[in-house]
């Protein structure tokens, strides 16, 4: 499968990449986009829960990286509401 990070800035100012084992995280985000924070969880939420069940229809089993992407994602984008959070861009995977 092709992986990717997608690389993330929060509204704190700090960069993160967050890995997806499917391109799909390219339908739900465009670099350069800003998206306010309960957005991007949404977005986050549907594209990585999409890629662990691609992984699942191939190999069987969901994705515990793309999971555990999401719920790091998800604490920290608990009870932000002001600001935006931009995608910088998409990284292939090594």
């Amino acid at each position: 499968m092709p992986e990717i990070y997608f690389v993330v800035r929060w509204p704190n100012g700090e960069r993160v990449r967050y890995y997806s084992p499917s391109l799909v995280v390219k339908d739900y985000f465009t670099s350069g986009a800003s998206y306010p924070p309960p957005d991007f969880l949404e977005r986050s939420r549907d594209a990585l829960t999409i890629a662990s069940e691609r992984v699942r229809a191939k190999y069987g089993m969901g994705c515990a990286h793309a999971r555990a992407e999401l719920a790091t994602i998800e604490r920290r984008a608990a009870g932000l509401t002001d600001g935006s959070v931009l995608i910088e861009g998409f990284e292939p995977c090594d």
